[in-house]
């Protein structure tokens, strides 16, 4: 079931669910570690690109108008795998734990590949309870977003009203900001805002291969309620060695993964891992609709 359609209970915000802390330690750690920022797990995973370019290949030989691209089947094996692990959609705001109502991912989209092109946010919300699978799903979206940014010129809300504040004197800015995080410590921080602004999303997403950067890390924010954010570096020949101690050089491509550690273990964070190999292993699985658990065992 969505999480949107549960009934909204006393301690819960318009964005999220409250949990209660079932260990002493979680419970704990917001009150020692309040900050985001200061609780920052980085992990890398390196993907074999072997069967998702295959995947890919066969997807785009059938001559789609808008082609199926690597960062398509990466973003939708992420959100794949945040929903069979709901803990990853958690979040902490004002010390309290909460899941969020939601499944979406963020990143930037720019006009063209130079300097002074402008950037814009593109945001992407998944309907879990959907037939249609998270790849048509990333699809569809990008498109959609990809067409309205390169070709109508236009910008995301967030920029728009980025557009306006700046104009405004800094003390003015002080107290507009200090009133959204008023806002938001409380939960009833407005649904239009939460719905444009990328560090109230599920995952920050950021495709650094595709401008030729390699980065494996990427800082959280203590503004907002973003517990995920993920590298997707640039491709590479990478040596994969066999137990005979022969070696085959592959395609693959580095994600470098930041999030909150307060909102679960090491041993959850580890699992996850699990059903993003494989999906890359396996890439036809994701055209499986959400509610498809992934077996990896």
């Amino acid at each position: 079931m969505s999480n949107e359609k549960r009934k909204r209970r006393l301690g819960d915000r318009n964005d999220g669910y409250r949990v209660k802390e079932s260990d002493p330690i979680h419970s704990f750690m917001p009150f020692m570690l309040p900050n985001r920022c200061d609780n920052e797990a980085v992990m890398s995973e390196l993907i074999d690109l072997t069967k998702i370019n295959e995947y890919v290949a066969k997807k785009n030989a059938e001559n789609p108008k808008f082609k199926y691209t690597m960062f398509h089947f990466l973003c939708a094996a992420i959100a794949k795998c945040i929903y069979q692990r709901p803990k990853l959609n958690y979040f902490y705001k004002h010390k309290r734990l909460y899941e969020r109502k939601f499944l979406s991912e963020a990143f930037i989209v720019k006009r063209q590949l130079v300097d002074s092109s402008p950037e814009t946010l593109a945001i992407l919300k998944f309907d879990t309870d959907s037939e249609i699978s998270p790849i048509e799903q990333v699809h569809s979206k990008v498109e959609k977003i990809v067409f309205e940014v390169r070709h109508e010129n236009k910008d995301d809300g967030a920029t728009d009203i980025m557009g306006v504040l700046k104009k405004l004197p800094k003390f003015i800015l002080d107290i507009f900001m200090g009133f959204i995080n008023f806002l938001d410590n409380r939960g009833i921080l407005f649904k239009d805002f939460v719905s444009i602004d990328p560090y109230h999303q599920t995952v920050f997403l950021s495709n650094t291969g595709s401008i030729k950067l390699t980065a494996q890390y990427h800082h959280l924010a203590n503004f907002g309620t973003n517990s995920f954010f993920v590298l997707i570096g640039q491709k590479h020949q990478h040596p994969y060695y066999s137990n005979d101690g022969s070696v085959e050089m592959k395609e693959a491509v580095e994600l470098g993964l930041t999030i909150d550690e307060r909102i679960a273990d090491g041993t959850y964070f580890a699992n996850s891992l699990k059903i993003i190999r494989k999906l890359a292993e396996n890439p036809e699985l994701i055209e499986l609709p959400f509610s498809t658990i992934i077996e990896t065992e």
